[in-house]
This record gives C-alpha cells, sequence and structure tokens, in this order.
C-alpha cells in the first residue's frame, strides 16, 4: 500500500500544476491599445463667424451648414466657406439651446441641450416639419446612412431610428483609460466615428462596431500656432465636418475666428 501511494503522488502533483497553468492562462487578457497619434496636414485656413457658438458642422453638397448654440444665440445656418458669412439661417427660439445638427434624406435633425426637444428641418427651405422628444441632453449627432447616431455628454452613443427616434443600439466607447466621457460633436466617416471631446483639443476616432477609440488627432495651440486672434470669448474646439470629393475635414471651435482644412496624413 506504501508503494503504490507514493507512485501515485508525482501524477497527483502534475495534475495540480497542470490546472495553476491553465487557471492562470483564462485570466489573462490583453491590454487595451492606446490610441494612435494620427498626423494631419493644414491645406487651408477660412474665416469663421465669431459669433457661432459653434456646435454642429456638416458638409453636404458642396455646401458647409452650421449649427449654433446658447439661449438667444441658437440658428441654423448654410455658409458660405470662403467668406463665413451665412447665406441662409433661421433662428432659433430663446428657450432653446441649439446643439448638433445632421443631414439625412433631405432632413436636417437640430438637438436641443436640455429641453429634450429634436428639431426636424426640410433641407432646401429650413421649414421645421417634425419635432421629436428625447429624453436625455443633446450634444452630438450624425448619422450612419441608417440610423442617427447622437452623444448625449457622457460615453454612450445612441443609434437611433430617424422615422420614429427609438434607440436601436447603445455603443459604450472607452480607450485605454478606461469609458471616454464628455463626447461631442460627431461625424461618421468610412466607416469609422469621429468626435470631439468636449473641453478638450483632441478629435477621437472610433470604431462604431466595438466602440474602441483607435485613433487622436491633437489640434493644441491650433489657433496660437496659425496667428489667429483670441479674445476672451473664444471658447473651446468643437465642429467636424467631412467633404468626401476632396478627402478633407473642416474643423472649427466655439466662436473661433478661423476653420481649418485639413487632410489626415
Amino acid at each position: 500500500m506504501k508503494k503504490i501511494a507514493l507512485l501515485l503522488l508525482p501524477v497527483l502533483m502534475l495534475a495540480c500544476n497542470d490546472t495553476k497553468e491553465e487557471s492562470t492562462s483564462e485570466n489573462t487578457s490583453a491590454a487595451i491599445p492606446t490610441p494612435a497619434n494620427m498626423g494631419y496636414t493644414i491645406v487651408k485656413i477660412y474665416p469663421h463667424d465669431v459669433s457661432s457658438y459653434t456646435q454642429g458642422l456638416i458638409w453636404f453638397n458642396n455646401t458647409l451648414y452650421e449649427g449654433s448654440g446658447l439661449n438667444g444665440e441658437s440658428r441654423l445656418m448654410k455658409i458660405d466657406l470662403e467668406t463665413g458669412k451665412s447665406t441662409q439661417k433661421i433662428d432659433i427660439s430663446k428657450d432653446y439651446f441649439g446643439e448638433g445638427i445632421t443631414i439625412l434624406n433631405d432632413k436636417i435633425y437640430q438637438l436641443t441641450y436640455t429641453e429634450h426637444k429634436v428639431f426636424v428641418y426640410d433641407l432646401a427651405t429650413f421649414k421645421k416639419i417634425k419635432e421629436f422628444d428625447w429624453n436625455m441632453q443633446g450634444w452630438g449627432i450624425t448619422h450612419n446612412g441608417k440610423q442617427l447616431l447622437i452623444s448625449t455628454g457622457d460615453s454612450n452613443i445612441y443609434f437611433v431610428n430617424p422615422e420614429t427616434f427609438a434607440i436601436e443600439k447603445t455603443l459604450g466607447v472607452y480607450d485605454n483609460n478606461g469609458y471616454l466621457s464628455n463626447l461631442n460633436e460627431l461625424e461618421f466617416v468610412n466607416d469609422s466615428i469621429f468626435a470631439n471631446v468636449y473641453l478638450k483639443d483632441y478629435i477621437v476616432k472610433i470604431n462604431p462596431e466595438t466602440g474602441l477609440v483607435e485613433g487622436r488627432l491633437d489640434f493644441t495651440g491650433l489657433l496660437q500656432k496659425t496667428g489667429q486672434p483670441i479674445t476672451a470669448d473664444t471658447d473651446v474646439l468643437n465642429g467636424i465636418a467631412f467633404n468626401p470629393t476632396t478627402n478633407s475635414f473642416y474643423i472649427t471651435g466655439k466662436k473661433w475666428p478661423a476653420l481649418y482644412e485639413i487632410k489626415l496624413n
């Protein structure tokens, strides 16, 4: 009996070692990668209306559209790129703080900040044709061709049916430090989501399937580096539009004196 016990002991020890190694392997996971630093080149600098508290920016049919915020100053505009002046606009009631805009199926969708309303306009006339209720804050909005994508100031992006405004998917956005909050203006470009992060000088590139932040564009000190005038009213970076014809982005900020055309390197 003693001999049998001694023979079994190494086998039992080997089995225990195998179990421990297998458990360790199962608990090991790959680290979330740091977002890649994305380079860019400034193609041209255009004038921008310093009275516009930019909340949404869209390039559509060779035309720039802008939505601005603040109570009593909110408006929806069609912009002449070369002059920065509006060629068509409507003022929003002072009861509403205008937020992001997007264009889908010849309709302009405009969020409001805390009033829980979404306004829908005819693209050609700017006539309001519909309103939706939205029970969260409104920050940024874009679309993927089928659904509206909306940010609310936290780390989620909501995929919404444009006809019913029902939420069809919720995407949590994260990077190597965890969930990324303060997602603001959005732009859907070539199967990626680009987003301003409120109070930050960078734009992030997000995977729309996983929510992972894959890249970052750093615009720290952009106005100073390009010799633009800065006043007490000059506010944060905000506003992303994409021109698919030239493969260029247009970016600006709240009450900025300039709008930048850039290309990714």
